[in-house]
């Protein structure tokens, strides 16, 4: 049953033959930055809301920092405001562009880390900046600088590194910049920004596209792990896939948003990156999944509709409608769910229509009045003609979706008289 890999009560495991050995892993989050961006701007109530949900979820040691705004009056209330809050975990940091402006409204705020948007691809620095590659170098050595010098960690953001030149444009701003936070004494990190997706998680993948040749480059140049963070996109829906990649290759830190709001086709979802953080680590105790339903319930909300099939936090996840998928739960729930859905606050879901069969109507049954639904099995009498009504509403065209709570109920007091609404 491999239940070294496959616990159940717990998520599954990834293993990685020592890949990770010495590394401390972690989510850094993104939603109150890249997330509204690609949403829509919050308010301070919501986006504090947001960050304590982020507190409950991986306070404990797996969610590092969730970076903020400091453009508008509201961006700088609620970067106050969080500053206040006084968690150690997630820690605030800014994000700024390569401007001394900007820089400026980092040191107004008493931050002592920010991320700095470098732009980093020909595509950025010629069409976007409208300058060279020297120019670009320059501008972003001189604001980096500055912030070291004056103790601020920096991790500098390479904008659409996937479509950038190694040798050109990555490598020369990177010897800058480490032999500048040498002479100042003052942390950098370096941020992967798969801006539109196109990154590739498999390890003979060249540059520019592949994720771990990328990340093998930079490690040669004297970068630890520590040093190294991945932030993708989902263009190409392999976001996930890549930022396991980064994780396993070596960057230790992972930078996601809640239910994967951004840009485009969104970010790394932050909740299902927490479950692979688990697989990984094996430290349980650093998260708690079991706030998600309340999470998804306020984004609600405020607005946002959280698709029926997205992994983990959508409606349909743990609800089953096929009749041998249903069956195989009544025998054993390992058969057809890869952990105990109450790990992330749920719990398995019968939807009954024309396929389920008589094994949709039991499971049902013991799900919702489980004192009759014991006593009863595929086999009896009452099932068997509770399934006919079924199928003869889909037959006749009279139903297409599945059937309610309420339609079932009304239908299953025809044959078991005894149950109530209210059991």
């Amino acid at each position: 049953m491999f239940h070294d890999v496959f616990p159940y009560s717990d998520f599954p495991r990834i293993p990685v033959d020592g890949l990770l050995a010495g590394r401390r892993l972690a989510v850094t989050d993104t939603t109150l930055r890249d997330g509204q961006q690609g949403w829509r701007p919050l308010r301070v109530e919501e986006g504090l809301r947001i960050y304590e949900f982020l507190v409950e979820l991986g306070g404990r040691g797996a969610i590092e920092s969730t970076e903020l705004f400091l453009y508008t009056s509201r961006d700088r209330e609620l970067a106050r405001r969080i500053q206040e809050y006084g968690a150690e975990r997630p820690r605030p940091v800014a994000w700024i562009r390569s401007s001394f402006n900007d820089l400026r409204l980092v040191l107004e705020a008493g931050f002592d880390e920010t991320i700095i948007l470098a732009s980093i691809s020909d595509y950025h620095i010629y069409y976007k900046l409208g300058v060279d590659r020297q120019r670009a170098l320059e501008k972003y050595v001189s604001v980096i600088g500055e912030a070291l010098r004056r103790g601020i960690t920096v991790r500098c953001a390479l904008e659409d590194v996937t479509r950038a030149s190694f040798e050109t444009n990555i490598r020369p701003l990177v010897e800058r910049l480490l032999r500048l936070s040498e002479e100042y004494g003052t942390p950098i990190r370096f941020r992967l920004s798969d801006t539109l997706g196109l990154g590739l998680p498999y390890p003979d993948v060249p540059l520019p596209r592949g994720i771990p040749a990328l990340i093998r480059r930079l490690r040669e140049l004297g970068l630890g792990s520590h040093q190294l963070e991945f932030h993708g996109h989902n263009d190409f829906g392999l976001v996930v896939a890549n930022h396991l990649a980064a994780w396993i290759y070596g960057a230790d830190y992972s930078n996601c948003t809640l239910f994967g709001i951004g840009e485009r086709a969104g970010n790394c979802p932050l909740e299902v990156m927490l479950v692979h953080y688990v697989g990984l680590t094996g430290r349980s105790g650093d998260v708690d999944l079991s706030v998600l339903p309340r999470v998804a319930r306020f984004f609600e909300e405020i607005g946002y509709r959280v698709p029926e099939f997205q992994p983990i936090v959508g409606r349909n996840v743990f609800n089953t409608k096929a009749g041998i998928h249903i069956d195989g739960l009544l025998k054993n729930p390992e058969i057809y769910l890869p952990f105990n859905p109450s790990l992330v606050g749920r719990r398995p879901g019968i939807e009954v229509n024309a396929y389920g069969g008589r094994a949709a109507i039991v499971a049902w049954l013991r799900l919702r009045f489980p004192e009759v639904g014991k006593r009863v099995d595929k086999n009896d009498p009452r099932v068997a003609a509770m399934h006919e009504e079924i199928v003869g509403l889909y037959e006749r065209g009279e139903k297409q979706g599945s059937l309610s709570d309420e339609e079932l109920y009304e239908i299953a007091t025809r044959y078991f008289p005894e149950i109530t609404m209210g059991e």
